[in-house]
């Protein structure tokens, strides 16, 4: 089975907006929604799992009814960050009786241009090599800044590369990476990656693609608008 975890809990700080930036309306279409109709169409996908504020629970249910989703199983409550929030979405599943060998696909609501392509690419990485990670060689130099005002190493741009989502794991690995630092109050790791990196797996890579990018500033919006007019 294929599962599809989509985070929809942030606040959207960055973006400057009154409303969480997965909400914000393009073409009458909720942000978070573009991606979930993909995931929702694909034929290889089972069951979609949405983490959403406390507060926008109702709300997410409205929309998946008003776009006919029928893949959402459930919608629940995330966390105070993106590591408590998958934990509860995993929590959730372990009461679905999901097995150790299903397929995890974790995405952010707010990367709304995931195609059936990085989707299916994820699962068939996934069974063949139970811990995968979408990502785009980095077209930019990466330096490294201690100070924050020089520059302290500068990397080799052809071992650099840019993390997207999905990430996808067996159910098995990904659950018990979380639970083995579930109660570690001196770690918040903000990508699922590292989590089972530190639990001793390996992480293979898939292909991205540069519209897979996270809807994060105002400036990021503004490209979105763009591409989607086009």
């Amino acid at each position: 089975m294929n599962i599809a975890l989509i985070l929809a809990a942030g606040n959207g700080t960055r973006m400057g907006s009154q409303i969480p930036k997965q909400f914000i309306e393009i073409n009458d279409k909720p942000l978070f929604m573009y991606c979930l109709e993909t995931f929702e169409h694909h034929p290889d996908i089972d069951m979609i799992i949405i983490v959403t504020n406390a507060e926008s629970i109702s709300k997410v249910k409205s929309y998946c009814k008003k776009f006919n989703i029928k893949k959402v199983k459930k919608v629940i409550k995330g966390g105070d960050s993106r590591q408590k929030s998958v934990f509860n979405s995993l929590k959730c599943l372990e009461l679905l009786n999901i097995k150790d060998n299903d397929n995890i696909l974790i995405h952010d609501a707010v990367r709304p241009f995931v195609n059936n392509e990085i989707i299916s690419n994820n699962i068939v990485a996934c069974n063949k090599f139970f811990a995968v990670n979408t990502i785009i060689p980095s077209t930019d130099t990466i330096i490294k800044s201690n100070d924050q005002e020089t520059i302290s190493e500068m990397e080799n741009r052809s071992q650099q590369y840019q993390c997207q989502t999905p990430q996808s794991f067996k159910f098995g690995i990904i659950n018990s990476a979380h639970e083995k630092f579930k109660n570690d109050h001196n770690i918040n790791i903000t990508d699922d990656c590292r989590l089972v990196m530190n639990s001793g797996y390996p992480i293979h890579l898939v292909q991205g693609n540069k519209l897979n990018f996270k809807i994060t500033t105002p400036e990021d919006l503004i490209i979105f608008k763009a591409l989607v007019a086009k």
